[in-house]
């Protein structure tokens, strides 16, 4: 597979750089894949890079994709269990609190005990 020259590619229009990391990170993987995509329409991709278009639209990574997607779900579900539990604790505490000083007790008095 032959390469074009360089002076045949047409650049993109210059965009600033980014001013954080992830942007730069962005940006840098859009140029990739804009440019896999000319090598592909031209003929001129790599075995690697077809390789790797090819895995993306199989069955197997699509599958995979939703299990990543349903696995940051339940993490989600379960952080948010963690602070309800922990919201709860301190409804419990406030409660009881509460009812102590309605017998007399002082909050302190409890705690030293």
């Amino acid at each position: 597979m032959g390469r074009r020259p360089k002076s045949d590619m047409k650049p993109g229009p210059k965009r600033p750089p980014a001013t954080t990391p992830e942007g730069r990170e962005n940006q840098l993987i859009s140029l990739s894949v804009d440019l896999a995509e000319r090598q592909l329409q031209d003929g001129t991709a790599s075995s690697q890079t077809i390789n790797h278009y090819l895995k993306l639209g199989s069955t197997r990574e699509k599958l995979e994709q939703e299990r990543l997607s349903r696995e940051n779900d339940l993490l989600k579900a379960k952080v948010e269990a963690m602070e309800s539990v922990k919201r709860i604790e301190e409804l419990y505490q406030t409660a009881l609190d509460a009812m102590r000083s309605y017998a007399g007790y002082e909050i302190d008095e409890m705690m030293d005990d």
